[in-house]
């Protein structure tokens, strides 16, 4: 049976937020949304940095704390892994880094952003799955909204916040 890669159990999409959003706004989303961290984006769409627990945490009791910003607290630079390695040596890897999350980067017309990351949260899902079926919603090959649906859902969810019909 060949390896599992990261590939097969990364997440296509990668939660992201600018340089300029509140970091009590990013704590409700990784809570809500039970992910690691986001990246931070440049004014290119090219990630930057990298808020997670750790960031947050770090930033926790400073009296200023609900003023920060993701750049005030980010961890510069975006952990990469490629898609194409052993899920064992991508944890390794992780472990050796001190980093719970990495990301596989996209290059679209020079601008380099990250489109799929892997988590250790992947890693575990992966340990316990007691199937392959558990894990149908991970890597590549899993189903995902059309890019047109995501923004109909988006849309839908912004008119019904704001009392449109």
């Amino acid at each position: 049976m060949p390896p599992t890669l990261v590939r097969d159990l990364m997440t296509v999409g990668v939660p992201t937020c600018k340089t300029n959003t509140p970091i009590v706004d990013i704590a409700r989303f990784l809570v809500t949304h039970n992910v690691e961290e986001m990246v931070v984006l440049g004014v290119e769409g090219e990630g930057v940095g990298v808020v997670g627990y750790e960031q947050l945490v770090k930033a926790y009791g400073r009296e200023d704390v609900k003023l920060l910003t993701a750049e005030m607290v980010m961890r510069e630079g975006v952990p990469e892994l490629p898609p194409d390695i052993p899920l064992t040596v991508a944890a390794q890897m992780m472990k050796d880094m001190g980093i719970r999350a990495a990301y596989m980067m996209h290059n679209s017309a020079g601008i380099i952003y990250p489109a799929a990351m892997i988590s250790y949260r992947h890693i575990v899902r992966h340990l316990g799955a007691e199937s392959e079926a558990e894990l149908k919603d991970l890597g590549i090959e899993a189903e995902r909204k059309s890019p047109l649906e995501v923004f109909t859902e988006r849309r839908d969810e912004a008119r019904r916040k704001a009392g449109i019909k």
